[in-house]
């Protein structure tokens, strides 16, 4: 039986986009290559990236979704949205490995006329000059004849999609199938221009959030409450779109530096400086966060080795249970180095290991901060009640700006 959509990964990026596709009705498969994310996904257990929730899949399931790792499914699909994971390698450029791997899947089961789209963060060019070889190769087909291919960057479903085709038309065949569950459609000039603005979006959020974090390191210097400072600019009415400070920046889109390998010499002018600096900065918070955490203990005659420590919110995003790149691994390795005992608190992880080692959770979280020497609230899930657990805890070190003033020493 034809389906509407094949969604390629189901990520943190993936399953949003399959769930919103279905919603609005259309008949959706789920493809990933791992066999226990596509069991985990069909028996409708917590799904492993933390994209959604066990009822949210559940859900899905009732609709009709179903996931799968049998490539011959994807010749089913009238569409097909790549949202394949490409993380930054060692020398922070994307591994496309993942991506290619789905390409390959997709391309022998290439219907003729379909339309292809990619999602992933990737840098501009990739849709053209690494995607599309490998699908008109495998599938025999070409693009913007024998098939429509377009870039459109992932954001949550309900927010404005942006499309790039190879053609006009594969621009508007992209446009009139995101149509069927998207409320407005921005198309951009081509395929590259709709690569760069998911690199402008990312690496705007990430020298913000620098911004952010130094202004909070140099007002706590100099005495200054740098979440009241935040909270007067912000009532400017142009100009000004407030960032805060935390523990450092996680997620899974990271920012790309084309002056970096594999791009040095493949873009003309300098590198992104202030993207490499962004960098830098974010880089450094989880270890200021420690150094904050030792200064606040030995302001109060204890020491860090030894001291019971809690860590409240683990994931990278509030009220979400996805942990890429959360600052809160570094954090709590540090601690452990230090000769800390660590335990944590997270509505949105059962289990948490850092440095391969399992860290206790806390079932009672109002007893847990009673009794550690040091609370510090890495992410500030809705749940928590920042004004009692702030008088409940000996001592609280907020990175997030949650508390009351005075009630807990702030980033």
């Amino acid at each position: 039986m034809p389906a509407d959509l094949a969604v390629i990964g189901l990520g943190h990026a993936g399953l949003p986009l399959a769930q919103a596709a279905s919603a609005a009705g259309l008949g959706v498969i789920g493809y990933d290559p791992d066999e226990h994310v596509v069991e985990a996904i069909n028996a409708g257990s917590r799904v492993p990236c933390g994209a959604l929730a066990a009822a949210d899949v559940r859900r899905m399931l009732a609709g009709g979704f179903r996931a799968t790792a049998d490539t011959a499914a994807l010749g089913r699909a009238r569409a097909a949205v790549l949202c394949a994971p490409t993380p930054l390698g060692e020398r922070g450029e994307p591994d496309l490995t993942a991506l290619a791997e789905a390409a390959r899947a997709l391309a022998g089961q290439l219907r003729p006329h379909s339309t292809v789209v990619l999602e992933s963060p990737v840098y501009p060019g990739t849709t053209e000059d690494f995607l599309r070889p490998l699908l008109e190769a495998g599938s025999g087909l070409r693009a913007g004849h024998g098939f429509h291919l377009a870039y459109a960057p992932a954001r949550h479903p309900g927010t404005p999609k942006v499309i790039g085709g190879l053609t006009p038309a594969c621009t508007e065949a992209a446009a009139v199938f995101y149509s069927r569950f998207t409320e407005r459609i921005v198309r951009a000039r081509g395929v590259r221009e709709a690569e760069a603005v998911q690199l402008l979006e990312t690496n705007h959020r990430h020298v913000n959030i620098a911004l952010a974090n130094e202004m909070a390191v140099f007002c706590h210097d100099i005495g200054v409450d740098v979440w009241d400072v935040i909270r007067c600019a912000e009532t400017r009415p142009h100009g000004f779109q407030a960032f805060r400070p935390g523990p450092g920046v996680g997620g899974h889109t990271m920012p790309l530096d084309p002056g970096h390998p594999p791009y040095q010499g493949r873009v003309p002018g300098h590198p992104l400086r202030l993207v490499e600096y962004a960098q830098e900065v974010n880089a450094r918070m989880p270890r200021y966060v420690v150094q904050r955490a030792a200064a606040l203990l030995n302001e109060h005659g204890k020491s860090l080795r030894g001291a019971r420590v809690l860590l409240l919110g683990v994931t990278y995003k509030p009220d979400l249970p996805d942990q890429e790149r959360s600052p809160a691994g570094e954090i709590g390795g540090r601690l452990l180095e230090l000769g800390a005992q660590l335990s944590y608190h997270d509505p949105y992880a059962p289990e948490w290991r850092v440095l391969d080692r399992p860290v206790p959770r806390a079932d009672s979280l109002w007893e847990a901060a009673a009794h550690a020497d040091l609370t510090v609230l890495l992410q500030h899930h809705r749940t928590y009640d920042m004004q009692g657990l702030s008088a409940k805890a000996q001592l609280m070190l907020d990175t997030r700006g949650a508390t009351p003033v005075g009630a807990a020493a702030r980033l």
